[in-house]
Order: structure tokens, then C-alpha cells, then sequence
């Protein structure tokens, strides 16, 4: 809790690929709805993007990129702390004394580390065994009271609040310890062509994605390829992933109830009704790529925002680091 009576938030996302509709109704648009209540600290996450090998011209793109794509959404850099994690050494230099409060054990239970390192057997670093530590780092730097995450990002959650809770046993109250914030309405979008799979940056099949920058024409076509089932009937129900997913697409977007949704379409088909959802979220997106568009045109304007932020972000985070070193019984700098 900070001296304004807000609570703090802190969330970011990897800069690995392009944002798409499930990250920004799933998770940004919810971002832009508490900023005028909260205090909050939204990072590109890049630090965490080293544990996959990526094309160094690609990250620094992807992030620029994403952080644009931040304010274009609504995200206001006045109201919130906008930066890039890197740019914050205090991340990594928390995240080392963090390690030595870790236990191996702990670490290696990890489903995610499981998980990637199967999909990765030619990568398996310690940086993906010590990511946790890191996240745990980004959360705790800035005595975060809420945390947005999603169920694949609630063991790493509990692991922060481990470390905290056993660094706090031995040398006081230092950290606060994080809650998970599950926000009101958060769309759980899926693939358009692998329904029963979240919609993901690393989807192998490009079509399964509605990207933010995505033009029209290509939006529309995607929503056409959507994979359904023969049934033909634009109803919420167990075993129709497909037509589900529409569903809760087009209600994320209008704002309106299934029910509102199925008596809109009784008695007709699947392509007007793919047709009608993509046209939806092609509005949607229209303004975001506009205000994008200008945003990622003035650098200088762009590096000035994430300059600010990161001073703001290394302000708070200094603070926090400072006294983590005194306790440890660092000299001080």
C-alpha cells in the first residue's frame, strides 16, 4: 500500500512475438480499467525473453513494438509507470539475492520449467530453471499488493510469496507479499484453430491468431477458417470449443451476454455469424493500429516515454533494493 492509499499492481508481458486478441482481452484491456484505481507498474518484459534463443534485430523490435502497442491500447503513461525491465538493473541484482533464498527443490518443482524444458531439450538453461526468482524479483522490487495472473502463472506466484515470506522470517518485514488479482471480466480466449488451446504467441499455426496489427482483410479471413462443428448453431455449449470461443470473442468485444448473443443469431449459420465476429473485432482494432501507427513513428517521442518510466520505476525499485542490501549486510554504496 503506498502513502496515497492505493494498492500497487505489477504485470508485464514478454516481448517474444506479437500481441494478440487473447493477451489484450484476456489481459492489457483489464490493465487500462485500473489505472485511475491503482498505482501501477507495466514492464516489457525482456529480461525474461533471454531464455529462448531469439534474433537480437526481433527482440528489440518486439519490444518497441509492444511497448507502443501499451499506450496505444489505452494504457496512459501519466497515470501508470511504463518501462522496459532491462532498463532497471535493479531486477537483476534483486533476483541474485533472491536466488540465495531460494531452495533447488522448490525451483525444480516448477510445472512451467517441466514443461519448456521438454519442449526444449537443446535449451534447458538456468535462466529458465531461475526464472521464477526473476518474476519474484519484478514483484517484490515495488512491494506489488496485487499481481494479474493467469492460472499457468499461479505457482510462480506462490513461489514469490515463499521467498518473500522466508526472507521476511529472518530479517523483518521487507517485502510485501503479493495476492493474486483475478479481475472482474477476463475473456479466456482460444485458438481459432485449436479451440480446446489458449490463443498464444507461439501458436504454429498463423491463422489460429488475431494480432493487434492485424489488417482487416486478414482478420476477416481468419475468422472464416475458425475450425466449428457441424451443428450450425450459434449456442454456448459443453463440447462446441469452436463456436464457445466465437461466443466469448464477440461478447469480449460488444460487451453483450450470451444469451443476447444466441437470440441475435437464432437460425443462422456459422458464416454470418464468423463474418459478423470478425468484423467486430476488426473495428476494435482499428483505432488501437491508428494511434499505434503514430505512436511507433516518433521515437524520440517513444524513447522519452520509456526513459521516464524507467527513472520513475528505478526510484521505487531502489528504494527496496537499498534495504534488501543493508539487511543482508551489503557496505553500502
Amino acid at each position: 500500500m503506498t502513502t496515497d492509499g492505493k494498492k500497487t499492481i505489477l504485470s508485464g508481458i514478454k516481448p517474444t512475438g506479437n500481441l494478440n486478441i487473447g493477451g489484450y482481452l484476456g489481459a492489457v484491456k483489464n490493465w487500462v480499467e485500473l489505472q485511475n484505481e491503482y498505482n501501477c507498474f507495466y514492464c516489457i518484459a525482456d529480461l525474461h525473453a533471454l531464455t529462448i534463443r531469439i534474433d537480437p534485430s526481433m527482440l528489440r523490435k518486439n519490444a518497441l513494438e509492444l511497448f507502443a502497442l501499451y499506450i496505444a491500447c489505452g494504457i496512459d503513461p501519466e497515470k501508470n509507470i511504463l518501462f522496459f525491465q532491462s532498463h532497471v538493473s535493479q531486477h537483476s541484482e534483486l533476483s541474485w539475492v533472491l536466488d540465495c533464498y531460494t531452495m533447488f527443490g522448490e525451483l525444480s518443482r516448477m510445472t512451467q520449467f517441466k514443461d519448456k524444458s521438454a519442449k526444449n531439450t537443446q535449451n534447458v538453461n538456468a535462466g529458465l530453471f531461475t526464472y521464477p526468482v526473476l518474476m519474484a524479483a519484478d514483484i517484490l522490487l515495488y512491494q506489488a499488493d496485487l499481481v494479474p495472473v493467469g492460472e499457468d502463472q499461479r505457482q510462480h506466484l506462490e513461489i514469490c510469496r515463499d521467498i518473500a515470506s522466508r526472507f521476511n522470517s529472518v530479517y523483518g518485514e521487507v517485502f510485501t507479499l503479493p495476492e493474486a488479482y483475478t479481475p472482474k471480466v477476463g475473456a479466456r480466449i482460444k485458438s481459432l484453430t485449436s479451440p480446446t488451446q489458449k490463443m498464444s504467441k507461439s501458436d504454429d499455426d498463423e491463422n489460429g491468431t488475431i494480432n493487434l496489427l492485424d489488417n482487416k482483410d486478414t482478420v476477416i479471413r481468419k475468422f472464416k477458417k475458425a475450425v466449428t462443428d457441424s451443428q450450425a448453431c450459434v449456442k454456448f455449449s459443453e463440447g462446441k470449443d469452436g463456436i464457445n470461443n466465437l461466443i466469448t470473442i464477440y461478447s469480449a468485444v460488444t460487451g453483450k451476454t450470451f444469451t443476447e448473443i444466441e437470440n441475435e443469431f437464432s437460425g443462422r449459420g456459422y458464416g454470418e455469424f464468423k463474418l459478423t465476429v470478425g468484423e467486430a473485432v476488426a473495428d476494435m482494432l482499428s483505432p488501437i493500429q491508428e494511434k499505434y501507427k503514430t505512436l511507433i513513428s516518433d521515437k524520440a517521442q517513444l524513447e522519452k516515454i520509456y526513459r521516464n518510466g524507467a527513472d520513475k520505476a528505478r526510484y521505487t525499485a531502489n528504494k527496496t533494493l537499498s534495504k534488501v542490501y543493508r539487511k543482508v549486510g551489503l557496505v553500502s554504496r
